[in-house]
């Protein structure tokens, strides 16, 4: 009977042992996690998802996001790096440094898997021909965006990817400038992920943010006003012939 003991203990120890890894693990791998789960979020607002079949994805970056199979690639609700993971048997819960909070309560996982990505070796998406011209000629007359406007850096890098312009106004303040050919809804969460992590630099912080593109479609436009975003749209051909003419300003 003690033998049958310590051997039903030992199991269930080695189970919650596979159901809960230690926070230290993501540093190693990605991890996705298919269960039924409930999600509250915790900051500048509360929100709460009840329980469903969903997707959990935690990052070596330190991020976490929460996914179901619908709205293509943008999660129901995540956590950008750096946060801190901390997981029992049943809930995960991540909290960054502004105390945002993610609390995932697990109800039953369906599927658990880790992967090996490779480590800082993905350059990412490079830009199309149009972008990385636009990129180039706004380099070299960036006073036309704004006057006063000085560039500091193209390819300003950030552990998320480079920042397309970084520059300074007439009053000093870092702005973080993201080109696109068309500008989209897409556009803008890019660009506010990458002040997100400029913000924690205090000799950058706080910045603007200025979206600029040959057109902005208009849920973009109001998007990116709702978070306080210049946005500006520019004539590619204007901008090859050294033209004076103003950019239209919204």
């Amino acid at each position: 009977m003690f033998l049958i003991t310590c051997a039903v203990a030992i199991s269930e120890e080695s189970a919650r042992r596979r159901r809960a890894p230690s926070a230290t693990w993501y540093n190693a791998a990605v991890r996705l996690l298919v269960a039924v789960c409930s999600v509250e979020y915790e900051g500048r607002l509360a929100a709460r998802l009840p329980p469903a079949l969903r997707l959990v994805m935690l990052k070596r970056d330190g991020s976490l996001s929460v996914h179901s199979d619908s709205r293509a690639y943008k999660p129901l609700n995540w956590m950008s790096p750096p946060c801190t993971v901390r997981e029992t048997h049943d809930e995960i819960v991540a909290v960054n440094p502004k105390g945002e909070r993610i609390r995932i309560e697990l109800h039953e996982i369906v599927h658990d898997h880790r992967v090996e990505l490779e480590e800082g070796g993905d350059p990412g998406l490079e830009k199309d021909g149009v972008e990385a011209e636009l990129q180039q000629l706004i380099a070299a007359r960036v006073e036309a965006l704004r006057k006063g406007l000085v560039l500091v850096r193209r390819e300003y890098p950030t552990d998320i990817g480079p920042v397309d312009l970084l520059c300074r106004d007439a009053d000093g303040v870092a702005v973080v400038i993201e080109v696109k050919r068309v500008g989209e809804i897409a556009g803008v969460e890019q660009l506010l992920r990458y002040q997100e992590r400029l913000d924690l630099d205090a000799q950058l912080a706080p910045t603007q943010g200025m979206f600029v593109a040959t057109r902005i479609k208009p849920q973009a436009r109001v998007f990116a006003e709702s978070r306080d975003v210049i946005c500006v749209e520019i004539d590619i051909d204007d901008l090859r012939g050294g033209a004076t003419a103003p950019l239209r300003l919204f």
